[in-house]
């Protein structure tokens, strides 16, 4: 089983500090993080940060569409679908409405990768399998915020998915600690989407640090003792 780690964010100076670690295979995006990272939400910009997005070798983007109707939903996510890209392949992410159910079936029968997004209930991973979605983003802190076990129902989701045999693949949203991650990744779950905080903490520590400084150290004081060998 690999793991897959999506940078969620929407700020192009994180996307450079944070993909030249090797950490991330993507980024995902929102209207929200867009507003965040003062990104304006048109279609130009979008093309634009797609660019951004793969010249820092970023493999998959998750780009959210927008519209009120059908007709304008379904539009945007196809003209998100087709931003040209050579390597990168780009997701459209749908929230899971029902215009949002109309709209994905048309983008996915054009062979464009859906991922179904604001995902808080077991029920709605029956219709991202039934349709082909590629994934579905359960909110997992925000489950937990509506005083649900959103851990367990998260469990429950990917067991559902894994009976069905569905291709369909759990990307996990609206993570707030490491353990998460760890505790999910024990059932199989292996998609994640992580904010920079995260990130960093995924990284940090301590004690590594410690003992990488102790071996640059030692390594710096045996090349004196092999030159001052060398010398004699």
């Amino acid at each position: 089983m690999s793991f897959t780690f999506l940078l969620d964010n929407a700020d192009p100076s994180s996307w450079k500090r944070w993909m030249k670690t090797g950490l991330f295979d993507g980024i995902t995006t929102n209207p929200t993080l867009l507003k965040r990272a003062r990104q304006p939400c048109i279609m130009s910009n979008l093309k634009a940060l797609a660019h951004k997005a793969e010249t820092l070798n970023c493999r998959s983007l998750h780009i959210q569409a927008w519209g009120k109707t059908e007709e304008e939903l379904t539009s945007c996510a196809e003209n998100i679908g087709l931003i040209p890209t050579s390597d990168m392949q780009i997701h459209v992410k749908i929230p899971i409405t029902t215009i949002g159910i109309q709209s994905a079936r048309k983008i996915i029968k054009c062979g464009i990768p859906v991922t179904f997004t604001a995902c808080y209930e077991i029920k709605q991973v029956l219709i991202a399998a039934a349709l082909g979605a590629e994934h579905i983003a359960p909110y997992l802190g925000r489950i937990d915020d509506q005083g649900r076990n959103g851990k367990a129902e998260v469990i429950k989701m990917q067991e559902i998915l894994y009976k069905a045999s569905s291709n369909c693949k759990l990307l996990i949203a609206s993570i707030r600690d490491i353990n998460e991650i760890i505790d999910l990744a024990s059932y199989g779950i292996n998609v994640f989407t992580i904010n920079e905080n995260l990130a960093q903490n995924l990284l940090c520590c301590n004690a590594t640090f410690t003992a990488s400084d102790l071996f640059e150290k030692d390594a710096e004081n045996n090349s004196i003792l092999r030159i001052n060998h060398q010398d004699k």
